[in-house]
């Protein structure tokens, strides 16, 4: 007899052919500078620096909001997990909506954005939301720097869109170093509360060798006591990551203080790897709360307070209906162990290049 396949397996069957050959072709790109080239099609922007693979930008239907993925340095070395949209050997398989870089949130107006996926139960998608890519805006390549702009809604389980978002990502070489800035708008449809939440909302799902050393796994609950199991690594660990925020925390004590930037520095082999997220002092909740987990997830977080701290009062960060406002965030990729110095010049930098005044942001 026949075994039949659901249709939820097919589809994630054509959906990974279909980032397989345009990997391949992603791969096969010849250039030089920094070549961002749309491909709707495909349902994906791939970005190039000299014609060699940076990143892409991506909305398959199998995800629940657009991400970039894979990260891959200047070396060609990928920094990012590979589930669940290309599986690697050895992986931890937990977590099925941490795919590549992404930017949502666990709590808007009482709907989960943050843990929304095709594992999600028919009975709980009505308390799910999901980010839906609507328009690419605008490409820019350059000989330094391109540029990306996308427009996308944030829709809830019932239907209702209650935020428009419109993200500019540019992203940078360096000698040794890759760079991502995000800029995200986020405008009310209607008034939004971010309630406080520790899912959120600049999120990075790191390489197994990048994850902690010292994590063996355990059960992980959300905001509304929804437990995931995060199984131990098979095989032997090549877990080699540490955490160091600004306020000089270091390793599994970094999540749920705060910072202006956090580092993740691992190797695999002889190769050296550090991902930088670096705050804005114009973003809401600066500095932020870091939800960095030994497993591999890496998030800066300033819309949760009291999950982290209760001992403070909620957030529970309001937009009125009409109102926008602005998230700024810059990602370093850099083939060596960057240091606190480099690292604190690195945010210095990036406040100066983004001047911030009350209400506004301008470059």
């Amino acid at each position: 007899m026949r075994s039949k396949l659901r249709s939820g397996t097919l589809a994630a069957i054509l959906v990974a052919a279909n980032l397989l050959a345009a990997s391949i072709a992603f791969a096969a790109a010849k250039g030089t500078g920094v070549e961002v080239i749309p491909n709707e099609a495909a349902r994906r922007v791939d970005i190039t620096i000299d014609g060699k693979p940076f990143t892409s930008y991506i909305w398959p239907t199998t995800l629940k909001k657009p991400v970039l993925y894979p990260l891959i340095d200047s070396a060609g070395v990928t920094v990012t997990r590979g589930y669940p949209l290309a599986p690697l050997a050895g992986e931890r398989v937990d977590h099925p909506h941490h795919a590549g870089m992404w930017f949502n949130y666990g709590n808007a107006n009482g709907f989960d954005f943050w843990n929304n996926s095709d594992a999600i139960k028919p009975e709980q998608q009505p308390k799910m939301g999901t980010v839906a890519h609507t328009l690419i805006v605008s490409t820019k390549s350059g000989s330094e720097k391109g540029e990306l702009v996308v427009d996308s809604e944030w829709i809830t389980g019932e239907g209702k869109k209650i935020l428009e978002q419109q993200t500019r990502y540019v992203f940078a070489r360096r000698a040794g170093q890759r760079v991502i800035d995000q800029i995200v708008m986020l405008k009310a449809v209607d008034k939004v509360v971010f309630n406080d939440d520790k899912e959120g909302v600049l999120g990075i799902r790191v390489a197994r060798w990048l994850e902690s050393p010292e994590e063996k796994g355990g059960i992980f609950t959300d905001a509304n006591g929804n437990p995931t199991k995060v199984d131990a690594a098979a095989g032997p660990n090549p877990a080699t990551g540490i955490y160091l925020t600004s306020e000089g925390v270091k390793g599994p004590a970094v999540w749920s203080t705060r910072g202006r930037w956090c580092s993740l520095t691992g190797h695999t082999g002889d190769h050296v790897d550090t991902i930088a997220i670096i705050d804005h002092p114009g973003n809401p909740g600066y500095p932020t709360y870091w939800h960095a987990r030994g497993y591999g997830l890496f998030a800066a977080n300033p819309l949760g307070r009291s999950i982290f701290d209760p001992k403070l009062p909620a957030f529970n960060y309001t937009l009125d209906k009409g109102q926008d406002t602005t998230f700024r965030y810059r990602v370093v990729i850099a083939d060596r162990a960057e240091n606190a110095d480099e690292l604190n010049k690195e945010a210095d930098a990036f406040a100066a290049e983004y001047k911030w005044e009350p209400g506004r942001v301008t470059r």
